[in-house]
């Protein structure tokens, strides 16, 4: 990626291009390489690309959930000054981005979600291997995806390493459960925010029913679909996702 990664304070973040910030939003297994393709392009079309890590294993377990999560970007983009963002979020991401700008409505000009938690929630803790061996987990990680390649080894290890560290397990059960318990099902039909649904029509974490369900109680939303894709479409389908994205910034005016 063409940018930097910073540390400042309690913040760490990847940042690229000047204009309008786009703040993305990674999911609970998701790393901030999982977008390079988004930096790479819209830090050339005028936006400032913000990326920055949440603290989904760091932070005490009463902080450990999609509130508190919501409430840390907003003191982020708070920390770097922005007035109004393009919120980006991927599954987990993409909760904590509805979250955020129905609580904080004033600081979200616009709103991407794909493959996002907030309605649907099976996808997040019933199967989620306590241990488990390495087989068992690559499989798990396969089936994010339509193309079982783009689940590199070294995403396998990442995710191997997770379910046998046993604070991160209790963590990411506990962020599991605060996805069940923040359900928006009721809050989506008074947000207003110009939002963007883009998701993989063979996704099988959050299946292509919980896009048409976003997009029937989210007044000013569009949905866009990638074929052969599954749950994380600006990894497996970038050019594709970046095109369609482009697309609604422009008639939307973002």
């Amino acid at each position: 990626m063409e940018g930097k990664f910073k540390k400042e304070g309690r913040y760490s973040y990847f940042e690229a291009g000047e204009g309008t910030p786009i703040v993305v939003l990674h999911g609970l297994m998701g790393g901030l390489s999982n977008f390079n393709g988004v930096a790479n392009y819209f830090s050339s079309k005028g936006y400032k690309v913000v990326i920055p890590e949440l603290p989904l294993y760091t932070q005490n377990i009463l902080k450990t959930n999609v509130k508190a999560f919501a409430k840390y970007v907003k003191d982020f983009i708070n920390f770097k000054g922005f007035d109004r963002v393009i919120l980006l979020g991927n599954s987990l991401g993409g909760h904590i981005a509805l979250y955020h700008a129905k609580v904080y409505p004033e600081k979200v000009a616009g709103l991407v979600i794909t493959g996002s938690s907030g309605l649907y929630e099976s996808a997040m803790g019933d199967s989620y291997p306590k241990r488990g061996d390495y087989e068992y987990i690559k499989k798990k990680a396969e089936a994010v995806f339509y193309d079982p390649k783009v689940a590199s080894k070294e995403m396998v290890d990442e995710v191997f390493s997770v379910v046998n560290d046993r604070i991160k397990v209790i963590k990411t059960l506990t962020i599991a459960k605060s996805a069940i318990r923040h359900n928006m099902a009721k809050d989506l039909p008074k947000m207003h925010v110009k939002t963007c649904i883009i998701w993989g029509k063979n996704d099988q974490v959050t299946p292509p029913e919980v896009a048409n369900e976003f997009h029937k109680l989210m007044p000013n939303s569009s949905l866009y679909w990638i074929d052969k894709c599954g749950h994380a479409a600006m990894m497996e389908h970038p050019d594709e996702f970046n095109r369609l994205l482009d697309e609604w910034l422009k008639e939307v005016h973002l």
